[in-house]
């Protein structure tokens, strides 16, 4: 016997609720997590029953609060200064090394002389930035966000309204050389252009 289509919108809410557990971020779980939970208000609906309503209306309320958060302008979202041979960056560094290895393959650990910054989200460390300075010019050798928040918009604000920490070191320029498409695509997304020396980013004063 088939399935109505009051249990196929049942076991399709719920199996977007599962693969919302399976999101490594933070963004995608959320989005995933609001649909299903979406999909069981209708399922509620069409049973009808009144608690399955209310828990997945409460569920939605709270995925679009947090989303608000996520995507609103005033995000508490950082980039400081560290030094390339503190313990708690090359720990970071350390734990994060296989997925820093599928964008970045050549790199290995800064080196004496490079500028460094942790870029944070709510405080707490969401990635690195390492860059050899040559004059005026940041070569960035690793831009490295963690997987849970790529979707935080952290590049957009550092080379936007976060640049600042680069033109109050000295710099006009950043020159990247991107070892993987994928990490040219996003650098080309965050307002880096084509120059002879890789993608170049000119950063306002």
């Amino acid at each position: 016997m088939g399935l109505s289509p009051v249990e196929l919108v049942g076991y399709l809410a719920s199996a977007l609720v599962v693969a919302s557990l399976a999101m490594t971020s933070v963004v995608r779980l959320r989005i995933v997590s609001l649909i299903g939970s979406v999909v069981f208000v209708a399922y509620g609906v069409l049973l009808p029953s009144v608690p399955i309503i209310l828990t997945n209306a409460a569920v939605a309320g709270l995925n679009i609060w947090f989303l608000r958060k996520e995507f609103a302008p005033n995000r508490d979202l950082g980039a400081v200064p560290i030094g390339p041979d503190a313990p708690f960056l090359l720990d970071f560094l350390r734990s994060h090394a296989a997925d820093i290895g599928s964008f970045h393959p050549g790199f290995d650990a800064p080196a004496d002389g490079d500028v460094v910054l942790l870029l944070t989200r709510d405080g707490l460390p969401a990635g690195a930035l390492v860059g050899t300075p040559d004059d005026r010019t940041l070569r960035v050798r690793l831009d490295y966000v963690m997987q849970a928040y790529r979707d935080s918009r952290i590049g957009k604000w550092l080379y936007g309204a976060g640049s600042k920490v680069f033109t109050d070191a000295g710099f006009d320029r950043l020159v990247a050389d991107p070892g993987t498409e994928s990490h040219r695509a996003y650098l080309l997304r965050v307002g880096f252009t084509e120059g002879p020396d890789g993608l170049v980013l000119q950063l306002r004063p």
